[in-house]
Protein backbone atom coordinates (compact mmCIF):
# COMPACT_ATOMS: atom_id res chain seq x y z
CA UNK A 1 0.00 0.00 0.00
CA UNK A 2 2.62 2.27 0.84
CA UNK A 3 4.46 1.95 -2.51
CA UNK A 4 1.36 2.13 -4.54
CA UNK A 5 0.62 5.55 -2.80
CA UNK A 6 4.24 6.54 -3.36
CA UNK A 7 3.62 5.79 -7.43
CA UNK A 8 0.88 7.99 -7.34
CA UNK A 9 2.51 10.72 -5.60
CA UNK A 10 5.69 10.18 -7.20
CA UNK A 11 3.48 10.59 -10.74
CA UNK A 12 1.20 13.69 -8.94
CA UNK A 13 4.34 15.62 -8.40
CA UNK A 14 5.66 14.91 -11.97
CA UNK A 15 2.57 15.82 -13.28
CA UNK A 16 2.57 19.29 -11.18
CA UNK A 17 6.46 19.28 -12.43
CA UNK A 18 5.47 18.96 -16.49
CA UNK A 19 2.64 21.43 -15.98
CA UNK A 20 5.10 23.94 -14.65
CA UNK A 21 7.18 23.60 -16.90
CA UNK A 22 4.32 23.92 -20.09
CA UNK A 23 3.07 27.37 -18.07
CA UNK A 24 6.42 28.81 -18.20
CA UNK A 25 7.60 27.97 -21.57
CA UNK A 26 4.29 29.48 -22.54
CA UNK A 27 4.96 32.50 -20.87
CA UNK A 28 8.20 32.70 -22.42
CA UNK A 29 6.73 32.42 -25.91
CA UNK A 30 4.14 35.34 -24.84
CA UNK A 31 1.34 33.10 -26.24
CA UNK A 32 -1.76 32.13 -24.12
CA UNK A 33 -1.36 28.90 -22.20
CA UNK A 34 -3.54 26.21 -24.56
CA UNK A 35 -5.81 23.85 -22.16
CA UNK A 36 -4.30 21.21 -20.95
CA UNK A 37 -4.47 17.79 -22.62
CA UNK A 38 -4.66 14.57 -20.14
CA UNK A 39 -3.35 12.40 -23.68
CA UNK A 40 -0.13 13.71 -23.28
CA UNK A 41 0.74 12.80 -19.36
CA UNK A 42 1.45 9.31 -20.14
CA UNK A 43 4.21 10.25 -22.81
CA UNK A 44 6.11 11.90 -20.17
CA UNK A 45 5.87 9.56 -17.58
CA UNK A 46 6.82 6.93 -19.76
CA UNK A 47 10.67 6.79 -19.25
CA UNK A 48 9.57 6.05 -15.58
CA UNK A 49 6.84 3.86 -15.82
CA UNK A 50 9.24 0.55 -15.35
CA UNK A 51 10.76 1.91 -12.37
CA UNK A 52 7.79 2.51 -10.57
CA UNK A 53 6.24 -0.87 -11.48
CA UNK A 54 8.99 -1.85 -10.26
CA UNK A 55 9.55 -0.32 -6.92
CA UNK A 56 5.65 -1.38 -6.74
CA UNK A 57 6.08 -4.75 -7.75
CA UNK A 58 9.10 -5.90 -5.01
CA UNK A 59 7.81 -5.73 -2.07
CA UNK A 60 4.58 -7.54 -2.82
CA UNK A 61 6.15 -10.90 -4.54
CA UNK A 62 7.46 -13.38 -2.82
CA UNK A 63 10.88 -14.08 -2.28
CA UNK A 64 11.27 -15.89 -5.45
CA UNK A 65 9.75 -13.67 -7.17
CA UNK A 66 11.96 -10.44 -5.37
CA UNK A 67 15.12 -12.20 -5.98
CA UNK A 68 14.60 -12.44 -9.82
CA UNK A 69 13.32 -9.20 -9.87
CA UNK A 70 16.57 -7.93 -8.01
CA UNK A 71 19.10 -9.90 -10.16
CA UNK A 72 17.48 -8.55 -13.55
CA UNK A 73 17.79 -5.04 -12.71
CA UNK A 74 21.23 -5.34 -11.03
CA UNK A 75 22.53 -8.11 -13.81
CA UNK A 76 21.51 -4.82 -16.52
CA UNK A 77 23.14 -1.91 -14.39
CA UNK A 78 26.54 -4.39 -14.52
CA UNK A 79 26.45 -5.74 -17.88
CA UNK A 80 24.75 -3.02 -20.03
CA UNK A 81 25.28 0.59 -17.56
CA UNK A 82 23.36 3.18 -19.29
CA UNK A 83 21.80 5.87 -16.54
CA UNK A 84 18.19 4.34 -17.32
CA UNK A 85 19.62 0.66 -15.83
CA UNK A 86 21.87 2.28 -13.53
CA UNK A 87 18.47 4.22 -11.74
CA UNK A 88 16.34 1.57 -11.94
CA UNK A 89 19.40 -0.40 -9.77
CA UNK A 90 19.75 1.99 -7.45
CA UNK A 91 15.81 2.77 -6.82
CA UNK A 92 15.75 -1.47 -6.51
CA UNK A 93 18.03 -0.70 -3.89
CA UNK A 94 16.17 1.45 -2.37
CA UNK A 95 12.99 -0.09 -2.07
CA UNK A 96 12.28 -1.21 1.61
CA UNK A 97 10.27 -4.36 2.64
CA UNK A 98 12.21 -7.03 1.31
CA UNK A 99 16.27 -9.11 1.63
CA UNK A 100 17.57 -6.92 -1.04
CA UNK A 101 16.66 -3.28 -0.16
CA UNK A 102 20.06 -1.76 1.01
CA UNK A 103 19.77 1.95 1.69
CA UNK A 104 23.04 2.51 2.11
CA UNK A 105 24.30 1.64 -1.46
CA UNK A 106 21.09 3.01 -2.83
CA UNK A 107 22.40 6.32 -1.52
CA UNK A 108 25.72 6.20 -2.83
CA UNK A 109 24.36 4.74 -6.54
CA UNK A 110 21.52 7.87 -6.02
CA UNK A 111 24.21 10.12 -5.31
CA UNK A 112 26.59 9.30 -8.05
CA UNK A 113 23.60 9.66 -10.69
CA UNK A 114 22.90 12.70 -9.46
CA UNK A 115 26.11 14.24 -9.49
CA UNK A 116 25.44 14.02 -13.65
CA UNK A 117 22.01 15.63 -13.55
CA UNK A 118 22.79 16.22 -17.13
CA UNK A 119 22.75 12.31 -18.05
CA UNK A 120 19.27 11.86 -16.61
CA UNK A 121 15.60 12.68 -17.75
CA UNK A 122 13.83 15.62 -16.35
CA UNK A 123 11.45 13.14 -14.70
CA UNK A 124 14.09 10.24 -13.96
CA UNK A 125 16.25 13.68 -11.90
CA UNK A 126 12.99 14.40 -9.99
CA UNK A 127 12.67 10.38 -9.27
CA UNK A 128 15.82 9.83 -8.14
CA UNK A 129 15.82 13.15 -5.83
CA UNK A 130 12.61 11.84 -4.23
CA UNK A 131 14.07 8.47 -3.57
CA UNK A 132 17.20 9.94 -2.77
CA UNK A 133 15.78 12.25 0.51
CA UNK A 134 13.89 8.60 1.58
CA UNK A 135 16.65 6.83 1.45
CA UNK A 136 18.62 9.49 3.89
CA UNK A 137 15.46 9.61 5.94
CA UNK A 138 15.53 6.16 6.70
CA UNK A 139 19.35 5.96 7.07
CA UNK A 140 19.39 8.54 9.77
CA UNK A 141 15.86 7.03 11.31
CA UNK A 142 18.26 3.80 11.61
CA UNK A 143 20.99 5.55 12.88
CA UNK A 144 18.95 7.13 15.81
CA UNK A 145 16.86 3.47 16.40
CA UNK A 146 20.49 1.71 17.06
CA UNK A 147 21.89 4.60 19.14
CA UNK A 148 18.82 4.12 21.65
CA UNK A 149 19.07 -0.01 20.95
CA UNK A 150 22.55 0.24 22.35
CA UNK A 151 21.57 3.02 25.05
CA UNK A 152 19.21 0.34 26.27
CA UNK A 153 21.51 -2.53 26.39
CA UNK A 154 24.17 -0.35 28.30
CA UNK A 155 21.67 0.82 30.84
CA UNK A 156 20.59 -3.07 31.14
CA UNK A 157 24.31 -3.89 31.46
CA UNK A 158 24.96 -1.46 33.59
CA UNK A 159 21.48 -2.30 35.94
CA UNK A 160 23.03 -6.04 35.65
CA UNK A 161 26.09 -5.13 36.68
CA UNK A 162 24.88 -3.19 39.68
CA UNK A 163 22.84 -6.33 40.90
CA UNK A 164 25.72 -8.37 40.64
CA UNK A 165 27.80 -5.74 43.21
CA UNK A 166 24.79 -5.59 45.55
CA UNK A 167 24.68 -9.23 45.58
CA UNK A 168 28.47 -9.59 46.32
CA UNK A 169 28.60 -7.01 48.57
CA UNK A 170 25.62 -8.86 50.39
CA UNK A 171 27.95 -12.13 50.05
CA UNK A 172 30.67 -10.29 51.72
CA UNK A 173 28.90 -8.98 54.71
CA UNK A 174 27.75 -12.35 55.30
CA UNK A 175 30.67 -14.23 55.06
CA UNK A 176 31.91 -11.48 57.76
CA UNK A 177 29.34 -12.69 59.64
CA UNK A 178 29.66 -15.60 59.89
CA UNK A 179 33.81 -15.65 60.38
CA UNK A 180 32.81 -13.48 63.34
CA UNK A 181 30.56 -16.37 64.66
CA UNK A 182 33.26 -18.87 63.71
CA UNK A 183 35.81 -16.69 65.77
CA UNK A 184 33.28 -16.49 68.69
CA UNK A 185 32.24 -19.75 68.88
CA UNK A 186 36.08 -20.77 68.13
CA UNK A 187 36.67 -18.47 71.82
CA UNK A 188 33.95 -20.11 73.54
CA UNK A 189 35.44 -23.42 72.53
CA UNK A 190 38.89 -22.80 73.79
CA UNK A 191 37.65 -21.45 76.86
CA UNK A 192 35.47 -24.76 77.66
CA UNK A 193 38.61 -26.79 77.25
CA UNK A 194 41.31 -24.29 78.99
CA UNK A 195 38.22 -25.03 82.11
CA UNK A 196 37.80 -29.10 81.32
CA UNK A 197 41.69 -29.07 81.37
CA UNK A 198 42.21 -27.34 84.57
CA UNK A 199 39.39 -29.43 86.15
CA UNK A 200 41.04 -32.17 85.13
CA UNK A 201 44.77 -31.18 86.66
CA UNK A 202 43.05 -30.62 90.25
CA UNK A 203 41.21 -33.80 89.98
CA UNK A 204 44.77 -35.56 88.93
CA UNK A 205 46.33 -33.53 91.72
CA UNK A 206 43.78 -34.43 93.99
CA UNK A 207 44.26 -38.26 93.93
CA UNK A 208 47.86 -38.14 94.79
CA UNK A 209 47.65 -35.90 98.16
CA UNK A 210 48.03 -38.42 100.78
Amino acid sequence: MRHKCLRFAACAVALSWISACGVSSSFARQKPAAPSAPDHAPQELGPIAPLLDLMSNLPQGDPARQAELFQTAKDAADLTPTTSNRLKYALALATPGYSGSDPVAAQRQLSELLARPETLLPIERLLALVELKEVEQRLILQAENKRIRDDAAHDDSRDKLQAINRRLGQELDENVKLRKALDEARAKLEAITHIERSINDRGTSGSHTP
